[in-house]
């Protein structure tokens, strides 16, 4: 039973459409009729300004980290599951609901944020090498998507690798990191091709409405 809540909880915070709302309270429009479409950080830092998607980010990140590091003490302890199990399924939760809000008719960003904040709080030093890959191709190419991408690859490689050097690999990150991962790089598939043809946005480009 509180297993069932956790991952209701972890999901609906994740669900929160951060960007949706910041572009109907801050400049009264709705941020997936603008730019790319899609309700994201990237996509707010291009239509609303660069502060209004730097505080998105944040707070997607913050949804993240809150889902593995916060929501599963407060529940009570669950006899299905290890606190470990716990952690990694409300992370799951939190990543799904961000990509699939039910709070914007299951259309959500691209989780690259939330993603981030829930291995920061399972595997910190693994998220922070590939917050610096991210950062890296992206302010190197210009390309948020290039970065993203290959952030989600580089994560869980360093998961297995610092694990397996480190003698603690977890099997239940690792997998999730996997899962993750590839989540991330589907939820990227149109900015792949556009890539391909060289017709993707830069970043601090702003969108077209």
């Amino acid at each position: 039973m509180w297993l069932v809540l956790l991952l209701l909880a972890a999901y609906c915070l994740g669900s929160i459409p951060t960007s949706i709302i910041a572009g109907k309270a801050l400049r009264g429009i709705d941020i997936r009729e603008y730019g790319s479409r899609n309700p994201g950080a990237t996509n707010t830092f291009r239509v609303l300004g660069w502060k209004i998607g730097v505080a998105v980010g944040i707070v997607d990140i913050f949804k993240g980290f809150a889902a593995v590091a916060l929501l599963p003490l407060l529940l009570p302890s669950d006899s299905w599951a290890s606190m470990e199990a716990r952690r990694m399924l409300a992370g799951f939760a939190a990543v799904a609901g961000h990509m699939w809000t039910v709070f914007a008719g299951f259309r959500g960003g691209k989780g690259v944020g939330t993603a981030f904040g829930v291995f920061l709080g399972l595997a910190p030093l693994p998220s922070t090498i590939a917050a610096a890959v991210w950062a890296a191709l992206t302010f190197g190419t210009g390309y948020v998507s290039l970065g993203s991408i290959a952030a989600a690859v580089a994560l869980p490689l360093l998961v297995i690798t610092l694990g397996v050097w480190r003698g603690n690999l977890s099997p239940a990150v690792a997998s999730v990191s996997v899962i993750v991962g590839l989540l991330v790089i589907i939820r990227h598939r149109s900015n792949i091709s556009r890539l391909i043809r060289g017709e993707e946005n830069r970043f601090g480009k702003r969108g077209k409405g």
